[in-house]
């Protein structure tokens, strides 16, 4: 226990004290590898392949190792050190639901306490590039990368808009988690019509949160906010039905198991 203690507190340190430059890039590179399926469940995680695999040395991987164990995204391994761990459905579907709680309070917030000029003008900017990607009889690949990083922008301007900073740490670590910013569940049925549909009523909704963020009204604006994201926990559901699509579209969807708890 002495061990796993003394690792855990490690974890606590990186959160107090400020990174240096390789150890961040480590950590962040990890983070990306396992999001993107490159580890299976169960895989050991040992530090000198992953140093020489990432170009560092071990001391940055032991600390980003240990982080990521604190995010809860691999697990101590019975033999020593760290494995990948294997996610439930409903592990991924509950941090869904408190995205959309959290995005939701941000919301109100926003609509409670006013929104600045500044930051409706480039809400409405997002609205407008939304606009463009969906609102044509087909979209292209093209279409889908902009209204990601549409979307990517859209979110992150109501975090930092509602100037709360507990919620925007919540957020933070949900952002860490498979499956959990605001783009990683976007429509992805074997027929692009058909998730063009779906992108088209998530960018309604965008629009009903900016006018309900602009008119003051927060308990409207909290439950869009809330309602939002049952599109991504739809999609979900959807791409765990079909592992052939979401094997190649969403590689890091195999951490992910079927069962519900």
């Amino acid at each position: 226990m002495q061990g796993r203690s003394s690792l855990y507190n490690q974890g606590f340190l990186l959160l107090e004290k400020p990174m240096d430059s390789q150890q961040s890039r480590v950590l962040v590179q990890l983070r990306d590898l396992i999001l993107k399926g490159e580890f299976v469940p169960g895989e050991r995680l040992a530090e000198i392949p992953l140093a020489e695999k990432l170009g560092a040395s071990r001391t940055p991987v032991r600390l980003a190792l240990a982080s990521l164990e604190h995010e809860g995204l691999i697990e101590q391994s019975p033999g020593g050190g760290y494995q990948m761990r294997r996610f439930t459905s409903q592990e991924i579907a509950d941090a869904i639901r408190v995205r959309g709680v959290v995005e939701g309070f941000a919301a109100r917030l926003l609509a409670e306490d006013g929104a600045s000029r500044q930051l409706l003008r480039e809400l409405h900017e997002c609205l407008e590039a939304g606009d463009k990607a969906v609102n044509k009889p087909e979209m292209d690949l093209d279409d889908y990368t902009a209204y990601v990083e549409m979307n990517d922008r859209f979110h992150k301007l109501i975090m930092q808009g509602c100037r709360n900073v507990a919620l925007q740490r919540v957020m933070e670590m949900l952002d860490r988690q498979p499956f959990g910013s605001p783009s990683a569940m976007l429509p992805m049925q074997s027929s692009m019509e058909e998730g063009h549909q779906w992108m088209k009523q998530a960018h309604r909704t965008h629009h009903s949160l900016v006018q309900a963020i602009e008119r003051g009204q927060g308990s409207r604006a909290q439950a869009l906010g809330e309602e939002h994201v049952e599109i991504a926990r739809m999609n979900l559901d959807y791409a765990l039905e079909r592992p052939e699509l979401a094997a190649e579209l969403m590689p890091g969807l195999r951490l992910v198991s079927k069962a519900r708890g």
